[in-house]
């Protein structure tokens, strides 16, 4: 467990090495660290530098803090989230966006590589997320568990809507702009390691969820207890297998890859929803 003294002090490190006071958080995921290739006269900080910052193990996921400016916004953006399956607590996994809001960010995007579980998706489809089904919370493992400290969020947060209505409005119309078919679906949540097996995946499929991935909804969990307004992409970098005995490989690498050509269609799409951020 971490107490608000942990999390100022990371801040105070972040604040000592940057004269950005960031009012926007972005959390890339795998293959998708690239984006802060877009943040303007960025300074970057190592996570390795900061303290009780948990250190990411998986390839595409870098590691960094890259503060600066984007589309007339303040940002930061964690290039390389944790993972649950890498052994941390959920706790551990959500701490960045603990100290995102002692930063004080009030608005949180997230994205995430995602398998395809909706037949109509395609590899390389954005999906935006309209809400989100957490497995490992429903089965005990949830971020808040444990004694709630008010000064940070409510004991009992309402998650009905999660996802910011307005955001997703915004990020439907700048895609319509642009010129490129924006999906928007259900995010399901799974532990991993472990890709899914056939008959999990027709279980999940029956749950509802369009993507399945491995992350977001512990962040998102924590980031609406702290009142922070949420928009949410997947990049559907694979479509899911579901009829025993058709194997996958290289599926990480497959990951890795479709998150770097999808990644400009992505660029444009937060680029467009933070230039409306005064009137969202």
């Amino acid at each position: 467990m971490f107490t608000r003294a942990n999390y100022q002090t990371a801040a105070n490190v972040i604040l000592s090495r940057t004269a950005y006071q960031p009012t926007v958080g972005l959390i890339l995921g795998s293959g998708l660290g690239g984006l802060a290739d877009a943040i303007e006269v960025a300074d970057t900080i190592p996570t390795t530098e900061i303290p009780r910052w948990p250190r990411s193990t998986v390839e595409g996921h870098a590691g960094r803090l890259v503060i600066g400016r984007l589309e007339g916004q303040t940002v930061l953006a964690l290039q390389g989230r944790v993972h649950y399956y890498e052994g941390y607590t959920m706790q551990e996994v959500t701490f960045p966006v603990r100290v995102m809001q002692t930063l004080g960010i009030k608005t949180l995007f997230v994205t995430n590589a995602a398998g395809g579980l909706n037949k109509d998706y395609h590899a390389g489809d954005l999906m935006l997320i309209s809400d989100h089904i957490n497995l490992p919370g429903l089965i005990g493992h949830n971020p808040l568990g444990g004694p709630n400290d008010n000064e940070l969020g409510s004991r009992f947060p309402d998650m009905t809507t999660a996802y910011d209505v307005a955001f997703r409005q915004k990020a439907h119309e700048a895609a319509a702009q642009a010129g490129f078919t924006l999906r928007e679906g259900v995010y399901v949540c799974v532990s991993g390691p472990s890709f899914e097996t056939p008959a999990e995946i027709r279980m999940l499929r029956t749950l509802g969820a369009d993507a399945v991935g491995m992350s977001t909804a512990p962040e998102v969990v924590v980031a609406r207890h702290a009142g922070m307004r949420v928009m949410g992409v997947s990049v559907v970098t694979n479509i899911v297998v579901d009829t025993p005995g058709v194997q996958q490989t290289g599926l990480h690498e497959e990951v890795l890859a479709t998150g770097a050509q999808v990644a400009p269609r992505l660029i444009a799409l937060l680029r467009s929803v933070l230039s409306t951020l005064g009137t969202a």
